[in-house]
């Protein structure tokens, strides 16, 4: 059995599609059908459902595709400690963020380079529960996300990063309540835009509208951050969020008008990790500089 065989196997479930794969492992499609083939008959057992097209992995396949993971995952992680320990300046991480945390990924990845210098990421944006999936599969090495969403008795360790501080912000030509501060039901009489009701995040909002007793005004729902602080920025809406997920140009001289929301849900945002007995020097170091960080007072009105 070579390791080429697993890694076609992983790209096959990725892509879907033989010609794809053996595109993305740079091979011909018959080579890559016949390593796969050849893996069947070293074990015995049928791993693809095929005819002409492929039609996904038998249980038995599923069962060596999570065991080829596990396997390449640790063999990248003996090469990535033996690079480490000639080369500690470098090294690669896989990160999964929740959307309203994307803005918090500078700050994070300024800390660990100062760590690691010639630190290689990969950041994709996920939801909670697939953070917490990419994790298991060891897809990613690192989560940032709602820690109550994190199961108790799962398999992660978890370090807290901040807790969030909701507000309503709006570009001048909304006219906000006078003072620092707004109350919810204030904040539902507006135009508003708010994140998509699948997010743990829009959640925490609906639920201290409805402690309120009040239904907002909902002129946006959207789950692509970026859009909403378009609408906003140009006056279009006003908006509910945490202070982490503000946009950028917001400061003490932005352009936009910030209201901290009374009382405010506080959910404890952190880092997470697969809980493994052999972390790569990399991975500990990484999380050694996590635990050091206390971002409250940056996500703070």
């Amino acid at each position: 059995m070579f390791l080429r065989q697993l890694s076609y196997l992983i790209a096959l479930d990725q892509h879907r599609h033989f010609s794809r794969a053996a595109q993305a492992c740079g091979v011909s499609q018959p080579a890559l059908s016949s390593a796969i083939r050849q893996l069947e008959n070293e074990l015995g057992i049928t791993i693809i459902n095929r005819n002409r097209r492929f039609f996904g992995l038998t249980e038995e396949g599923r069962r060596v595709l999570i065991w080829a993971r596990k396997t390449l995952a640790d063999l990248d992680s003996l090469r990535q400690e033996a690079a480490f320990a000639q080369d500690v300046a470098g090294g690669f991480v896989s990160i999964g963020v929740m959307p309203q945390g994307v803005q918090v990924v500078p700050l994070l990845l300024e800390h660990f380079r100062s760590a690691v210098p010639a630190l290689q990421v990969e950041v994709s944006v996920y939801p909670n529960a697939e953070i917490l999936h990419q994790l298991r599969e060891q897809r990613i090495q690192l989560g940032l996300m709602y820690l109550d969403q994190v199961p108790k008795d799962g398999p992660f360790e978890v370090q807290r990063l901040y807790a969030e501080q909701y507000v309503l912000i709006a570009a001048p030509a909304i006219p906000l309540p006078v003072g620092r501060e707004c109350g919810w039901t204030q904040a539902a009489a507006l135009p508003l835009g708010l994140l998509s009701r699948n997010m743990h995040s829009r959640q925490l909002v609906d639920a201290c509208f409805a402690q309120a007793g009040v239904t907002p005004r909902v002129m946006l729902e959207t789950n692509v951050l970026e859009l909403l602080h378009a609408q906003i920025m140009a006056g279009k809406v006003a908006g509910v969020m945490p202070m982490s997920a503000l946009p950028e140009r917001v400061g003490a001289m932005g352009p936009l008008q910030v209201r901290r929301l009374d009382p405010s849900p506080a959910p404890d945002v952190g880092v997470l990790r697969l809980n493994q007995p052999n972390s790569t020097a990399l991975l500990t170091r990484l999380w050694h500089v996590a635990t050091a960080l206390e971002l409250d007072n940056i996500y703070a009105i």
